[in-house]
Parts: C-alpha cells; structure tokens; sequence
C-alpha cells in the first residue's frame, strides 16, 4: 500500500487532517483503512497515505492525488468512502478537521537531497 509512484501526472490532491477523541482513535482506523485499500484500487489513484501524527498518536494526516476529475470522484461516490464516511460520522468524535482540496495545474519533482554535500 505505501508504493505509489507521486511522479505520474497528478490533477486532483486532497490534503487533510483529523484530531480524533483519544477513546475514538481505534474506531476511526478500523474505519479508514479499507477505504484506503479500495481508493489504492481506483484506476486514477494515484496515491493515498493517510497515517497517524508521528507527534500526537490522535491525529492523523491524509493526502490523496487522482490523475483526474474522474477519478476522485469515482472515489468520493464509492460505497466504501461512503461507508467509511458514515461510520465516522456516527461513531468518532473528532475534535479538529481541516481539508483542502486542489486542482493542479502544474508539477515539479521535489527533491532536495541535492542540497547535502
């Protein structure tokens, strides 16, 4: 799941993040990760990471990238998302969530290991 190639052409990015109720944070896992395995699946996706905070085990960051429109939305209207969404919804108490989502109308490859001697 983590192999994703980020270098192919990318035009839709999601990025957000989640602070969950610590009693919530299992509920909220068990609920993203077979979203996470049907999104991988997704002709178009690109890539999707969504992973805990390396700071604060209840909050968690999610970055997704579709080739295209079509693509995220195929994701957005899946029942899987949809079921992740509801659970969620339902049954996490999330105490911060902040999303963004962006059309990308240029790439550049960012590496800068180069910088080190």
């Amino acid at each position: 799941m983590a192999d994703h190639d980020k270098t192919l052409p990318t035009g839709v990015v999601v990025s957000a993040y989640y602070r969950v109720h610590p009693d919530d944070r299992q509920t909220f896992i068990d609920a993203v990760i077979p979203d996470m395995e049907a999104a991988a699946k997704i002709k178009g996706c690109i890539f999707y990471a969504f992973a805990q905070d390396l700071t604060d085990p209840n909050t968690f960051h999610l970055v997704e990238g579709y080739s295209d429109e079509k693509a995220y939305d195929e994701h957005e209207n899946s029942a899987t998302f949809l079921k992740a969404l509801a659970h969620v919804v339902k049954n996490v108490r999330i105490l911060d969530r902040q999303g963004v989502r962006y059309d990308v109308a240029r790439q550049h490859i960012d590496d800068p290991r180069g910088r080190v001697s």
